[in-house]
């Protein structure tokens, strides 16, 4: 069953089937955490997460993206999180989040983790906080796994 939520002239929808890779990887390779990124990665990461998508209303355009990869029972991950450029301060994070946040299979989780560089305020909102004890968490990082200067 599709989750969704309409407002602002605008879905956001768990609906894979709209999900526009043209969008979403010409974001994703350009950006910070995953600059350089392969296409067939990023489909690959979405077919095995939950997916959002917030789409204009009238044009059907995608306009922001996220993805969670969870248990669907104790833990989620939430990350590649954006808003176009050019949809920035309508509100599409806020209709992003709300949808991600009351979907039915990520309700009740004991942990959710995120990593931003820049949108603390957003994430607060909805209760994210710096880790309480960020000595226990350990990374295996590959920063230059697409092959390109990060």
């Amino acid at each position: 069953m599709v989750h969704s939520i309409s407002r602002l002239g605008c879905t956001a929808s768990d609906d894979p089937a709209h999900l526009d890779f043209a969008v979403i990887h010409g974001f994703l390779t350009a950006c910070y955490w995953s600059k350089g990124i392969p296409e067939a990665t990023v489909r690959r990461a979405a077919a095995n997460s939950i997916t959002f998508g917030v789409y204009d209303d009238v044009t059907g355009a995608q306009l922001a993206y996220a993805r969670v990869v969870t248990d669907r029972a104790t833990f989620a991950y939430l990350c590649d999180v954006f808003v176009l450029d050019s949809q920035r301060g309508r509100g599409l994070s806020r209709l992003l989040m709300d949808t991600i946040l009351s979907h039915p299979d990520l309700q009740g989780l004991r942990r959710w983790l995120l990593m931003t560089r820049d949108a603390h305020g957003l994430y607060s909102r909805y209760g994210f906080s710096p880790l309480k004890n960020p000595a226990a968490a350990m990374e295996l990082h590959h920063p230059d796994i697409y092959n390109c200067a990060t």
